[in-house]
């Protein structure tokens, strides 16, 4: 496309390709920059690099965590962040009678996203290093579907968030084993 002496594509193609090569390029740039600002925030917030310690959680989920919630004193349990993510199953509860639905999804679904996708990386990542599980995730694989499971280490994952932002503390795996 560059070679002005190839013929094979026509000019007007060769036009509006290298208009659209110019636009990626320019993209590609402005990227770069918000990356690197990004990161520069990132080592910059205690909070941010804290939450990064979690597996399964990195720089984009971190910022984009601490961003929406802050500290997370606003919520009184990690259940109820959890819920306000939309990580949590409905309630379809009546008359004594206890039902679960799906999740509800209600919540930040940037973020919920980013979690999940977390999730599935650590899952394939134990597979792949042929990791020892948790007892917890090992019962669980078992028993349901691997997206149920993703679901349900996201959940896990943005409780831990949630002690960790609101006590201030930093993660630590007390069992060894992948979570």
């Amino acid at each position: 496309m560059e070679d002005p002496a190839d013929d094979r594509l026509p000019s007007i193609a060769r036009q509006a390709l290298q208009c659209l090569t110019s636009q990626v390029g320019s993209i590609q740039i402005q990227i770069a920059s918000i990356e690197k600002k990004l990161l520069a925030w990132h080592y910059s917030c205690e909070a941010s690099r804290r939450l990064a310690e979690i597996p399964g959680v990195g720089l984009i989920t971190a910022t984009a965590v601490v961003a929406s919630a802050g500290n997370a004193t606003q919520f009184r349990s990690a259940r109820q962040f959890a819920a306000w993510l939309g990580l949590v199953p409905q309630q379809r509860s009546s008359g004594g009678r206890e039902r679960l639905g799906r999740i509800s999804k209600r919540g930040d679904g940037y973020i919920r996203r980013l979690l999940v996708h977390g999730a599935r990386a650590r899952l394939a990542w134990s597979r792949r290093k042929k990791e020892v599980r948790s007892a917890w995730l090992t019962g669980l694989l078992a028993r349901r579907p691997t997206n149920v499971v993703l679901l349900a280490m996201a959940n896990k994952t943005a409780r831990v968030a949630w002690a960790i932002l609101s006590r201030g503390e930093r993660f630590e795996n007390r069992n060894g084993a992948a979570a």
